[in-house]
């Protein structure tokens, strides 16, 4: 078990949930097979994912199949992995043949397509098994929805308390990993959508940088925006699942940003790494709830054991203003023939139906201009972020709201603290959120650390140096 917890009351179970790299060791040692792990998430899925409506489909069929395939080849001494024979959820957006893909939206529930998205293939061919299909807010969010109750399986449920929002939009994925009804899952990010959910629920989100996992098969929000990830109980498990993962997209043109392939923290049994030099945003807890701000000067004081930290500020430029003109361009062209079809007066949220119907008439000019912006920006936070191994910031300003509160008056009152999230995802940077304790209602809380493009191994590493210290990412709602 991790040495301590340093921050907050101890809320929650303090569970020894395997990770997965036990998984596997049980698995090689005949303690376990595919099969009854395929079994326990199917029911496990099935109960709670349906009560945390965190579940589109439970792929029964697929998920023994894969099993048995992975069993078979244990047997006869093909082992594909780490992830061999493990199984996991995929969000909803993320193609699986012979199942349901609606990417979260009443009018496509009978959506489906014969092939697997590029995430789910590689999974496959290194063993993992699919064991369902996970909510997420319709359309990935890109309407504009003001309410957890955004999604044809209904509001996403916290797995810490039911009455509170599980985050958008990968609210099933965040969900079943934090209840364990799966070791990881997937999930997409165009803003927030990976860091959001795994936040709130406490468990470990990793946004790759963009390019560095294809997201062939994948719905499209935002092209030049959207990235797909992994949310897991630990840094070490989401680097494992991106090792799968990555690989050349060929949906980016021909010269898109690309690298020589990832490199990731010391694997099973390796000492975490020290020696980092890490940034702190400056007033990036301006205006969090108390046992927020509480929390990151808990975990500043961990990452001081084995970093030196020093204070930055973020360029004075308008990330956040960029990101939502390209992502309402972009996905007003995405969806340009379901909006004129008329489909998005089936939408389950009101607000959704008429959410991009400006898109259609954003001037040229402006996109460009969020273009020319970003490229500035982009220069602006390499130049920052050369130094360091990541910069951190709190994730959220307060923990997930209650089921009943408009998102609008959720994030209305946060002040002007600056935040990662506008400056990383307009700019294709990777960040990994790791819980940091809890606050309000019990509710967890995260840490985010961003770093720069590509430079995945450097985050985690410094986010498992930092859970190697702690056991917030240990904890599990009580049952």
């Amino acid at each position: 078990m991790a040495e301590r917890a340093r921050s907050g009351a101890a809320t929650g179970d303090v569970v020894e949930l395997p990770d997965l790299f036990e998984l596997g060791r049980r698995l090689r040692a005949g303690e376990t097979t595919p099969t009854a792990l395929a079994e326990g998430a199917l029911r496990a899925l099935d109960g709670d994912g349906r009560r945390l409506n965190a579940v589109v489909t439970v792929t029964h069929e697929r998920a023994l199949a894969e099993a048995a395939a992975a069993e078979d080849d244990l047997a006869a001494g093909r082992d594909r992995g780490p992830l061999h024979g493990i199984p996991y959820g995929a969000k909803d957006l993320l193609a699986a043949a012979g199942a349901p893909t609606t990417w979260g939206a009443a009018p496509l529930r009978g959506q489906s397509f014969d092939h697997d998205a590029a995430v789910v293939a590689r999974l496959r061919d290194v063993g993992a098994v699919l064991a369902g299909k996970l909510a997420t807010v319709e359309l990935a969010g890109g309407f504009g929805y003001d309410q957890p109750d955004a999604a044809l399986t209904g509001p996403g449920r916290n797995a810490w308390d039911a009455g509170a929002w599980a985050g958008g939009s990968s609210s099933g994925s965040g969900a079943a990993v934090a209840a364990g009804l799966v070791p990881y899952a997937l999930g997409s990010e165009t803003w927030g959508s990976i860091t959001t959910p795994a936040a709130m629920n406490g468990v470990t989100g990793l946004r790759p940088t963009y390019g560095r996992v294809s997201r062939a098969g994948a719905m499209a929000l935002s092209w030049s925006m959207d990235k797909i990830g992994p949310l897991a109980r630990s840094a070490r498990d989401c680097a494992v699942v991106l090792a799968a993962i990555a690989g050349p997209d060929p949906s980016l043109p021909p010269g898109a940003p690309s690298d020589g392939g990832p490199r990731f923290p010391p694997s099973d049994g390796a000492a975490p790494a020290s020696g980092f030099r890490v940034a702190i945003l400056r007033g990036a807890a301006d205006g969090a709830q108390p046992a927020v701000a509480a929390n990151l000067a808990a975990a500043l004081e961990v990452l001081r054991e084995f970093a030196t930290l020093e204070d930055v500020t973020l360029p004075d430029l308008p990330f956040a203003e960029a990101a939502s003109i390209v992502i309402i361009a972009e996905g007003a062209a995405a969806f340009e023939d379901m909006i004129e079809r008329g489909e998005v007066a089936r939408l389950t949220a009101p607000e959704d139906r008429v959410g991009l119907l400006n898109g259609l008439a954003l001037p040229a000019v402006d996109y460009l201009r969020a273009l020319r912006i970003r490229r500035v920006a982009g220069r602006a936070l390499d130049a920052l972020l050369a130094p360091f191994d990541a910069v951190v910031a709190p994730t959220l300003l307060k923990v997930a709201p209650p089921l009943e509160m408009g998102l609008n008056e959720y994030f209305a009152d946060q002040g002007d603290a600056p935040r990662l999230g506008a400056a990383g995802n307009l700019c294709g940077l990777p960040a990994v959120t790791v819980p940091s304790g809890f606050g309000e209602r019990g509710l967890p809380t995260g840490l985010e650390l961003m770093g720069r493009a590509f430079a995945e191994d450097r985050i985690l590493a410094v986010a498992d140096a930092f859970q190697a210290r702690t056991d917030w990412h240990r904890r599990r709602p009580p049952r």
